[in-house]
Formats: structure tokens, sequence, C-alpha cells
């Protein structure tokens, strides 16, 4: 399929989703948003597949923001329309059946922040610029911001980002637990995808579990969330991962992991 505003790849079991609107800082706008759709679609389907990257073409931005050129004459019902459909697509995100990692190698504001947030973890160049600005349009974050980001970061921390409007450093990102790593620009992509890597050589089904477990289980208390996880333990006991991972441990030999319940 050919798609005009990302750049869609496979480099063996990995995924590439590359926002390819330079020109505007990779800003989001409606058909941007159809276009991840649409390759989120192209990767479900495609079984080799195990983990999911987002970043970003060029050297500037990850996503920049939604494209303010496309805001500025919306209607009210027309905003709320656009910040549902953005919300419904981070939430696949959020929700999709393997890892996604947000390889940020620029600024990351807004919609982009927002986008960055909704993925499992993010690495993140030196260079790289994170922040909700919307207060300074005279708005408030609309794709999930107000939400995300106190969860991450903290209520307090996320008031004082939004309502400043503050964009804030790689490294200051890091310290407050927005990010996961930062790397040197140069070195970016290849420690991305060295991760990336890694985790497509464990069990899709092993590597499932665990993200629902999390995810689900931080909305829960402890003995429920653990509960959870048991169950979640003995379903991967019908698994040919479970029975190959073990099997090669005893035999001293590196796995292959090929089964997949989902």
């Amino acid at each position: 399929m050919n798609y005009n505003n990302i750049l869609f790849s496979v480099e063996g079991s990995v995924a590439v989703i590359k926002f390819n609107r330079p020109q505007a800082l990779n800003a989001i706008n409606p058909d941007v948003l159809k276009d991840v759709n649409a390759a989120l679609d192209e990767i479900v389907k495609n079984p080799l597949v195990k983990v999911l990257v987002f970043t970003g073409e060029g050297d500037k931005a990850f996503v920049a923001g939604a494209d303010i050129k496309h805001m500025v004459t919306l209607t009210p019902l027309q905003a709320r329309e656009f910040g549902r459909v953005g919300q419904e697509l981070l939430f696949r995100i959020e929700q999709f059946p393997m890892p996604v990692i947000a390889c940020v190698n620029g600024f990351a504001l807004g919609g982009g922040c927002e986008i960055a947030m909704s993925c499992d973890f993010i690495y993140a160049s030196e260079k790289a610029r994170f922040g909700q600005p919307e207060i300074n349009l005279g708005v408030i974050p609309g794709f999930g911001g107000t939400q995300r980001l106190g969860r991450r970061v903290g209520n307090s921390m996320a008031k004082e980002l939004c309502m400043t409007g503050a964009i804030i450093k790689a490294d200051e990102a890091k310290n407050i637990g927005l990010i996961n790593r930062v790397f040197p620009a140069e070195t970016l992509w290849e420690e991305t995808m060295r991760t990336a890597n890694l985790i497509a050589s464990k069990g899709k089904t092993a590597l499932k579990g665990i993200k629902d477990c999390i995810d689900r289980g931080s909305d829960m208390d402890l003995i429920n969330g653990c509960r959870m996880e048991s169950d979640a333990f003995a379903l991967i006991f019908t698994s040919p991962d479970q029975k190959e991972g073990m099997s090669a441990f005893l035999e001293k030999r590196t796995p292959e992991f090929k089964g997949d319940l989902y």
C-alpha cells in the first residue's frame, strides 16, 4: 500500500512507521491518522512482525504537534471529532498486541508527545524536546495528554508542564520519568533497533502476556493484579513457545520461538 504521510517498512520482525511530513515538522492532521491506522492494519495481518517502532523523518522532529493550519478553522464539533479520532488511534497503539517503541529524534510536542506516551516506552536523541504547549495556543491537549502525562510523571509535574507550556530537553524528560533512555543523535536509531531486535527474538506469546499484565494490572489492587498474572502465566503453558524455551534451556541451546496463541 502507498502512503502519502508516513513511510512504512518491515525489517525482519520489526515494523517501522515513520512520520513523513518533514516540511511541516511531521505535524498531525486527519490524513496522517488515516495512514497510521492503515499501516497498523497491515502489521496485524503479518504474523512475522513482533515489534513496532515509531519515528519521524528528518533530523528535526518526531512529531511537532497537530497541524495548526488544519485546526484553526475547526468548529467545536469538528474539534471534538478530531480529538476523538486521535484518541482512538492512541488507544489502539497503547493496546496494540505487541511491544511498541517510540524513537524520538527531535521535537515531540503536543500530539507528538501524546503519541510517544501511547507507546510502551520511549528512546530519545539528546536533541529531542518534549512538551504539551497547547496552552500557548489558548487550548488544552486533545489526544490524551492531560491523562497520560500525569500517569507517567505525576499529576503535579503534569500540571506544571501543561499549564506553563514548557518544552523540556531529553535529559530532563528522563529525570522525571517521561522517557526511558537518551542517546547521542547519531546512535539513536542503532540503539533503538538493537533493543527492538532483542525483544523480537523473544516469544510473541510471552511478550503479549507481559504487556497485558503490566497494563491491566496498573488499574488493579496488588492481590487482583497478581491473580490476573497467575492466570496469564498458566495460559502461556499452552503455547509452543513455553515448551521450546524450557527445552532449549535444558539442552543449553538458543531457543527458536515460533508459537503464537493470538
